[in-house]
C-alpha cells in the first residue's frame, strides 16, 4: 500500500513524502529506523500507483526465478554473518515485485516479533510450498539455515529447468497445430463456399465427405462469430475438464500409457520423488513426513496414492523400499534396487540423490529429441487432414470436368 507521511528529523524539521509499506505500523518502524519521528501517516487514496498496487495484490505472482534468487541471496547473507532480520530487510529493498515486497515485509515483522522464518513462510502457502517450508524449518532446528536455503534454491532451480525444457520442446508442435487450425478455419470460411457455389451451378451429385465439408464451410461463412465462439467454448470446456478432480485419474492413466510421453512421465515423477525425499532426509526431516510432502510434489494421482500407501506401510514397520517394489509399473526396477542398497548400507539419502540425478539426466536427453519424436506424428495427422480435404473437395471437380 502507498502511504503519505510527515516526520521530524533530528534537527526538528518536518519531512514529507510517500512510501510503500504493508501497513501504518510497518511504515512507522521503518521511519524510526531511519532516525525520524512519525507525526502523520495516512494511506494515499486514488492514482495510478494505487491501481498498480491493487492489481499486484490481487493478480501478482512471485516467479520461480525470484524464489530461487530469494533463497540464494538469503543463504549467502546469513553465511556472511548478517542477522536474519537484516538480510530480509536488504532483500525487501532490492525487490521490484510488489507482492514479494509485501511478503518480505510480513516475514520481517514475523521475525522481529519473535517468530521464525519458517513460521512466516507458512503464512504464504500459495507462494511457498510445504517442501520449501519444511526444509527451512529443518534447517532452523539443525542450526544450518543457510545450508537448507541453498538446498531449497538448488531444488527449485533443477525442477524449474526440467519443466522449462519440457515446455520448450512442446512449443514447435503447438505452433504448427495452431497455424494449421487457423488455416483450416480460413479455408472453411472463404475457400469452401466458392467451391460449393461451383458444385451447385453444375448440379452434380456429391460424396458424403464433400457435403460434410460444405456444411462446415457454410456454418463458418455465415456464422463466423458463432463458430469461433463455439471453438472457444469447446477449448474452455476441455481445459476445465482437464483441471477437474474427477478427471485426474483418467488423464494421468492416459499420460502413463502414451508412447514416449508415458516413459518421460514415469521418469519425471521418479526423479521428483527421489530428490524431494533425499533433500528432506538430508535436512533431518522424519521419513514419514518426507513422504507426505513428496505426495504434494508429484503431480500424478497414481504416484500420490502409491506414496500414501507406502507411508502407511512404513508406519506398520515395513521398509521404505517396499513402496517402489510394490509399484513396478510406476517406479523402475533399477530405482527399487538402488533404494534397497541404500537402506542396507545406511546411505539412503545419498542413493536417492543419485537416483534423482540419473533420471533428471534421462529426461534432459529425451526433451532434446522430443520435437524429433513428435514431428513425424504431427506430419501424419496434418497429412491425413489435408488429404481428406483435398479428396473431398477436388475429386468432384475432376468428375465435373470429365463430364464436360
Amino acid at each position: 500500500m502507498n502511504f503519505f507521511y510527515k516526520a521530524k528529523n533530528k534537527d526538528g524539521q518536518i519531512i514529507e513524502g510517500t512510501m510503500e509499506s504493508a501497513d501504518r505500523f510497518s511504515l512507522s518502524r521503518e521511519l524510526r529506523s531511519r532516525g525520524l519521528v512519525p507525526v502523520l501517516v495516512s494511506q494515499k487514496k486514488g492514482g495510478l500507483m494505487d491501481l498498480n498496487g491493487l492489481t499486484q495484490k490481487l493478480f501478482g505472482k512471485v516467479k520461480v526465478q525470484e524464489k530461487i534468487l530469494f533463497t540464494k541471496n538469503l543463504s549467502g547473507m546469513i553465511s556472511a554473518g548478517l542477522s536474519l532480520s537484516r538480510a530480509v530487510s536488504v532483500l525487501k529493498k532490492q525487490t521490484k515485485n510488489t507482492k514479494l515486497n509485501n511478503i518480505l515485509t510480513g516475514l520481517e515483522n514475523e521475525i522481529n516479533s519473535g517468530g521464525t522464518l519458517s513460521s512466516g513462510l507458512a503464512k504464504y502457502p500459495n507462494t511457498f510450498s510445504k517442501l520449501f517450508v519444511s526444509m527451512v524449518r529443518a534447517g532452523e532446528e539443525s542450526g544450518n539455515l543457510a545450508g537448507s536455503l541453498s538446498e531449497v534454491g538448488a531444488n527449485l532451480e533443477k525442477s524449474h529447468s526440467i519443466t522449462k525444457k519440457v515446455k520448450g520442446a512442446m512449443i514447435y508442435p503447438s505452433v504448427i497445430f495452431t497455424a494449421m487450425l487457423i488455416i483450416g478455419i480460413l479455408m472453411l470460411a472463404f475457400v469452401v463456399p466458392t467451391l460449393a457455389k461451383t458444385f451447385e451451378d453444375v448440379g452434380s451429385e456429391l460424396p458424403s465427405s464433400t457435403k460434410f465439408i460444405i456444411a462446415l464451410g457454410d456454418f463458418f461463412s455465415n456464422h463466423l462469430i458463432l463458430a469461433l465462439s463455439s471453438l472457444i467454448a469447446i477449448v474452455v470446456t476441455i481445459v476445465l475438464l482437464v483441471k477437474a478432480k474427477f478427471m485426474a485419474k483418467y488423464i494421468d492413466f492416459t499420460i502413463l500409457k502414451l508412447p514416449a510421453i508415458g516413459e518421460m512421465s514415469r521418469q519425471l515423477n521418479s526423479a521428483r520423488t527421489a530428490r524431494t525425499i533425499s533433500s528432506l532426509l538430508m535436512s533431518g526431516v522424519p521419513i514419514t513426513r518426507a513422504i507426505e510432502i513428496a505426495e504434494d510434489v508429484v503431480q500424478n494421482v497414481y504416484y500420490k496414492k502409491a506414496l500414501e500407501d507406502g507411508r502407511d506401510s512404513i508406519q506398520k514397520g515395513l521398509p521404505f523400499s517396499q513402496i517402489f517394489v510394490s509399484n513396478p509399473k510406476l517406479y523402475p526396477v533399477m530405482m527399487s534396487e538402488m533404494i534397497q542398497v541404500g537402506e542396507e548400507t545406511g546411505k539412503l539419502s545419498d542413493m536417492l540423490f543419485q537416483v534423482a540425478v540419473f533420471y533428471e539426466g534421462e529426461i534432459e536427453n529425451k526433451t532434446k529429441n522430443l520435437s524429433t519424436i513428435i514431428e513425424p506424428v504431427l506430419m501424419i495427422i496434418i497429412g491425413c487432414a489435408v488429404g481428406f480435404f483435398a479428396v473431398s473437395m477436388f475429386s468432384p471437380l475432376y468428375s465435373v470436368m470429365g463430364n464436360i
